[in-house]
């Protein structure tokens, strides 16, 4: 039985890869087409959106978004969630209609053939340079001034210890929110670790839950207020995920 489940996962993680490479190969034209101005990117993130519902979907994963406020058309925010899976990144393409782009780890840009749109197309940070994180600054303000939304998982990758419920948060999400004056918006996705997680061996099809929690204004904030404004944001997270945890309990 053990055998089994071990060719299983073999073959599900291998299918992922295709789901992620095939739909971008086949949209590719468009793709281009929508990436070679800035002007097109709303274009090119409907395109995102599609390529997610089909790997979700193609994956056995079916989801429900649960929200406690919506998005109005237009504006701008600054996205958030807890990071545990690399389908973090499908699900928030589905949940959010108004286009955003991700700040997200250099590494990604090896994955081939989603590697080459990753790049262009989202800010790209190395955590590790200080040079890097400024660029990511200027960066996510130009898309701002755009009237995009940036997505931020603010704990800064997903951590070793799959045993950590929600890691500390890191400044630059909030520290984006408060000198653009932009509404946080806090997320939970409970299942995401235990559907698709980066573990190789595990993860099973079924149901990955959201939460898209009240948005917490940032208007008449300041840098000062950037600790209270992160733990805030990170003490709703944690909440809704212990209370996911006692629910299945």
């Amino acid at each position: 039985m053990k055998i089994l489940k071990v060719i299983f996962w073999i073959l599900w993680r291998i299918w992922f890869y295709i789901l992620m490479g095939v739909p971008i190969i086949i949209m590719s034209p468009l793709l281009i087409l929508t990436i070679i101005s800035e002007k097109t990117y709303p274009q090119f993130f409907r395109l995102a959106r599609v390529w997610a519902k089909i790997i979700l979907f193609g994956m056995g994963f079916y989801y429900t978004v649960k929200r406690e406020q919506k998005f109005v058309k237009g504006e701008s925010y600054m996205l958030v969630a807890n990071h545990t899976s690399m389908t973090d990144i499908m699900l928030m393409l589905i949940i959010s209609k108004n286009p955003f782009v991700f700040v997200g780890k250099k590494e990604l840009v090896k994955i081939p053939v989603f590697g080459f749109f990753y790049k262009r197309t989202c800010i790209l940070v190395d955590r590790e340079s200080s040079k890097s994180r400024f660029e990511v600054f200027q960066r996510a303000q130009a898309r701002l001034h755009q009237g995009l939304s940036i997505c931020i998982f603010p704990e800064g990758g997903v951590p070793d210890d799959e045993d950590i419920l929600l890691d500390e948060f890191k400044d630059g999400a909030f520290r984006l929110a408060i000198e653009h004056q932009i509404p946080i918006v806090p997320m939970t996705f409970p299942d995401n670790k235990k559907r698709f997680s980066f573990t190789f061996f595990s993860g099973t099809p079924g149901l990955m839950r959201a939460r898209v929690h009240h948005f917490i204004e940032t208007k008449g904030l300041t840098l000062d207020d950037k600790k209270q404004l992160k733990e805030r944001t990170r003490e709703v997270i944690y909440q809704q995920l212990l209370q996911f945890q006692k629910r299945k309990a």
